[in-house]
């Protein structure tokens, strides 16, 4: 669905109804608990779209945090991916090593240069 910064994201949700309430959301801020409460001009500064884009692993979850400072002025968006398969924390733009085999093979020849 596209944001309202413009871009295609799979965590944003929008549903405008005329009989009902407008909903619009973002779903890795909901599901973080630690989370402040996701705005729409967040998206503008959101890494999320980018990262999907690099990253297609679908053992790849991100876990994205919303903090501002104390007087509530200046919000950070966070992006951790942790991979599902040994849940460790992964590189949020390549994903689980597991899924890149060939990653590995392009790593050590550059180490041995």
């Amino acid at each position: 669905m596209i944001t309202p910064a413009g871009r295609e994201c799979p965590h944003y949700y929008a549903d405008f109804n005329r009989h009902t309430k407008d909903i619009e959301e973002c779903r890795l801020a909901k599901d973080n608990p630690e989370s402040e409460i996701w705005h729409p001009k967040d998206c503008s500064k959101c890494p999320v779209p980018d990262i999907v884009l690099a990253n297609a692993s679908k053992d790849t979850k991100l876990v994205l945090t919303i903090k501002s400072n104390m007087f509530g002025l200046m919000r950070r968006i966070d992006v951790e991916a942790i991979c599902r398969k040994n849940g460790k924390k992964v590189d949020p733009y390549v994903g689980c090593p597991d899924d890149h085999p060939g990653l590995d093979i392009f790593r050590q020849a550059l180490d041995d240069k």
